[in-house]
């Protein structure tokens, strides 16, 4: 599991991830399918295993295998009710990642 930096690069001049985070979550991203699915869990303010097998017309296991992935980079957050798993973004996750990849490919030109 990732531990997550708390900087701001406002206020902190260090990268919001760390290259070994932004790496585990740029691999995570590189599915078009676990793309989808976070767009699918991202448009509500939390998604259930159940839901996401049935709009992506796949197994249980299929979902259970890309969510694994997802949790594992930080992406998402899972939660059990009951025999029932729900899963919601990690928007902060989210907007950090767009911050270093943007650090990374895009700086801003220094005059």
């Amino acid at each position: 599991m990732i531990v997550w930096c708390q900087s701001n690069l406002a206020t902190h001049p260090r990268p919001a991830l760390t290259l070994q985070q932004f790496r585990t979550v740029s691999r995570a991203l590189s599915d078009p399918r676990r793309v989808a699915l976070l767009e699918s869990i991202g448009s509500a303010v939390e998604y259930s295993c159940q839901e996401l097998c049935r709009e992506a017309g796949v197994s249980k296991g299929t979902v259970s295998h890309h969510m694994d992935i997802l949790v594992k980079a930080g992406l998402i957050v899972e939660r059990r009710r009951g025999q029932y798993m729900f899963y919601e973004v990690r928007r902060d996750v989210i907007a950090a990642y767009a911050a270093e990849l943007i650090r990374r490919v895009a700086p801003t030109a220094h005059t």
